[in-house]
């Protein structure tokens, strides 16, 4: 197909030519990119404006010689320019930073100041080179120019991901129920292949159950504080690291394809909505070997409610882990906090500070929740104990609700600190 009979439809047609190219053909392209060695940018403009660029820069094409090939054979190295020019072609890519006023990278400032000092008068403000040099190489300007490219990326990322921006590819992009439908199924399969890993992750939760409801006592006098005690830490420790492959694996192609327009709501919803499978699945699992070990008096659905909950907490914090730290750190953070979090919790004595502390901690609601399912089936003669366990511990037996709704809204909460630094924080 002619490239002409493509125009009017307004697509761009991008490509690449070689050697002995045509000057009929290369005027036909509206832009030119030029690159030397390692990739870096010596033209990117009007192929119109190519020459007299060149030309500025004491770069003459001489007479009945094709441009694109001399200029091919500049960067190449293979021709040297003419005489009226002192510039190198190692120092073309300095150049063109320059002419657009980009900041010289440390790598080049060595070039850049060669090029100040030379003798030839070029097309380039040699004030401003010395400018550059001398902002890159203090302290002060690498701290400004820092900043400055922060604020600018964070500007872009918000500007794509909360504002709507002129499409000018007239590409018709699929809206967000589309792109999460696309992502459920993307995500499906990935769980499929991943089956003998979810395996291993149920198998586990198995023997933990087994372990801690056989070498658990229940006793009256504690409601089984203890047990729900291991239970809790068990059970956010493995869910947590669990939770951290969700996001920790595909950090780089999520910042390849959010880059390319995808929707990240979807993206995120649809990660979270497959996780809800496990969410479901795990607290089953754990209790199918925990509670007939174990045997409290509590229901093994009031069991199952409370663990659902907890696991849909912690979960939201091993996204918010996986998506901030690197893998190491996570993984530390994953196993650590559950235990930390756990010991402060069943603190029972201690100031008002303390119990501040216990009362942000997601371990004490759990274990609440645990004790007041429990105790609730303790009836008659025990009612007395009960009740002096119950202020003991300054626990109520009508917050069982309120315990499960602060777990869940936990969940929430980190899975919204997790969303909002997926968008805005990304790792150098």
């Amino acid at each position: 197909m002619h490239l002409k009979q493509v125009q009017p439809s307004n697509n761009s047609i991008p490509g690449s030519f070689n050697p002995d190219l045509n000057y009929t053909l290369f005027n036909m392209f509206d832009d030119l990119i030029l690159l030397a060695k390692g990739g870096l940018v010596v033209y990117h403009g009007p192929v119109k404006k190519v020459e007299n660029y060149f030309a500025g820069h004491g770069i003459e094409v001489p007479e009945r010689v094709n441009p694109p090939d001399y200029f091919i054979d500049i960067l190449e190295g293979l021709v040297k320019p003419s005489t009226s020019s002192n510039v190198n072609y190692k120092e073309l890519p300095v150049l063109w930073i320059l002419h657009n006023g980009y900041s010289v990278p440390p790598e080049m400032q060595q070039s850049a100041a060669a090029l100040a000092s030379s003798p030839v008068e070029l097309n380039i403000d040699t004030q401003a080179i010395f400018d550059h040099v001398t902002e890159e190489n203090s302290f002060a300007g690498e701290m400004w120019l820092d900043m400055k490219t922060n604020v600018e990326r964070q500007r872009d990322i918000i500007l794509h991901n909360f504002m709507r921006t002129k499409d000018l590819s007239n590409r018709r992009t699929p809206n967000v129920l589309l792109q999460y439908k696309y992502f459920i199924g993307r995500l499906g399969k990935q769980r499929l292949r991943e089956a003998k890993m979810q395996a291993i992750d149920y198998l586990i939760l198995l023997v933990a159950g087994a372990c801690l409801g056989s070498l658990t006592k229940v006793r009256d006098e504690s409601f089984g504080a203890p047990g729900y005690t291991h239970t809790i830490i068990a059970v956010s420790l493995l869910c947590k690291i669990a939770a951290l492959r969700t996001f920790a694996l595909d950090k780089l192609q999520y910042w390849r394809e959010s880059a390319s327009g995808i929707s990240s709501i979807a993206h995120f919803v649809a990660k979270d909505t497959i996780d809800q499978f496990n969410t479901v699945i795990k607290p089953a699992v754990y209790l199918s070997m925990f509670y007939f070990f174990c045997n409290p008096r509590s229901s093994f659905a009031d069991n199952y409610v409370v663990l659902l909950c907890l696991v849909y907490c912690v979960t939201g914090m091993g996204y918010t882990f996986a998506i901030f730290l690197a893998p190491g750190p996570s993984q530390l953070c994953s196993v650590l906090v559950p235990v930390v979090l756990t010991l402060i919790a069943s603190r029972t004595d201690g100031g008002k500070f303390l119990k501040i502390l216990v009362d942000l901690c997601y371990p004490k609601w759990a274990l609440e929740a645990f004790v007041i399912a429990n105790a609730e089936r303790y009836y008659g003669v025990w009612l007395i104990t009960r009740c002096g366990a119950l202020m003991n511990w300054g626990y109520s037996l009508h917050d069982w609700s309120l315990c499960l709704c602060i777990l869940l809204l936990i969940g929430l909460g980190s899975r919204i600190i997790a969303f909002v630094g997926m968008l805005s924080f990304q790792r150098k």
